[in-house]
């Protein structure tokens, strides 16, 4: 049989989580097809078919698609399902909201946040990733989101098949109103290479402001934990941790951020983490690469000023 993949774009891009999700999905060794579901996608499709490992490209058009509303997907899924003992996506909003309709359907067990497999036995975090749990489904079908922080990219050079259908999706009973999205300069929180991150400590979100300085010349995402957003000084769109984003950048900078373990699970996976905090006993130092116990309002003004001086 073969492993349905996917794709995690905006109609003209593809995001690099659909070929993190390619890598997870080679750990099955089965065939590989990737479904570009959307309106307006070719670019999308275009980019999904030079992926490595990829036998084909499966592109779907439709009005309710092009926000990928989950009636939708789960009608286009479904339709697809006959092909496949396995379909997959990354472990991110949009899959997250019809993933589990596509289980429903198939009667089986979802399988969620996979950061390992092993042939048939799937590698999940648990207890806030404070456990690791190794498990199998039981279904005649798989039904699987991966967290492709812990996946690599599956690289470039494919020359996979393309072939376009069409399903028949009917009345779904909802329609897209609106979004409101941030709009920034700074690269995407989940793919960004530097993430520096505020928490409760920040004290405002005016105080966020000297996290934006660095940020910039470090051509960081900026990120917070779940108290800095609940207290309202950035936007959800900022909270990393376990009911937020997921990030696995190369440098992770917590600042006034006391590392509960819900924020731990969505940084930890950090290749360097450094920590600035004025309470010496904080947990983020027991995880921290580099830890400096020090105020936070004086710590900050120092690093750009040294930032400065090697030229950012």
């Amino acid at each position: 049989m073969a492993t349905l993949v996917v794709a995690e774009h905006n109609n003209t891009s593809l995001s690099e989580a659909t070929s993190k999700t390619v890598s997870a999905a080679k750990a099955l060794g089965t065939d590989i097809d990737i479904l570009v579901a959307g309106q307006g996608a070719s670019a999308a499709s275009e980019a999904a078919a030079q992926i490595d490992g990829v036998r084909a490209v499966i592109t779907v058009e439709h009005d309710l698609l092009a926000r990928q509303m989950p009636e939708a997907m789960e009608a286009t899924i479904m339709a697809l399902m006959d092909g496949y003992d396995t379909v997959m996506a990354a472990d991110t909003t949009t899959h997250k909201a019809y993933m589990p309709r596509v289980a429903a359907k198939l009667d089986t067990q979802q399988i969620s946040s996979v950061t390992g497999i092993d042939g048939d036995v799937f590698e999940r975090p648990i207890y806030a990733g404070n456990a690791l749990a190794y498990v199998k489904s039981t279904g005649g079908k798989k039904v699987v989101t991966v967290r492709t922080t812990a996946f690599p990219l599956s690289g470039d050079g494919g020359s996979a098949a393309s072939e376009s259908k069409s399903v028949e999706i009917g009345d779904t009973g909802s329609t897209f109103v609106s979004e409101e999205l941030t709009k920034s300069d700074r690269p995407e929180l989940t793919g960004a290479k530097i993430v520096i991150s505020g928490g409760r400590g920040m004290g405002s979100g005016e105080n966020f402001a000297l996290i934006d300085t660095i940020a910039d010349k470090l051509g960081a995402a900026v990120g917070a934990s779940r108290a800095a957003v609940d207290a309202g000084y950035v936007p959800n769109d900022y909270q990393v941790g376990q009911t937020g984003k997921a990030v696995a950048p190369q440098l992770y900078i917590a600042v006034g951020i006391s590392g509960a373990i819900q924020h731990l699970a969505g940084m930890k996976d950090s290749k360097v983490i450094a920590a600035i905090n004025k309470d010496e006993e904080a947990p983020i130092f027991q995880v921290a690469d580099y830890g400096l116990v020090a105020d936070l309002f004086k710590a900050l003004p120092e690093l750009d000023a040294e930032l400065a001086k090697i030229g950012y």
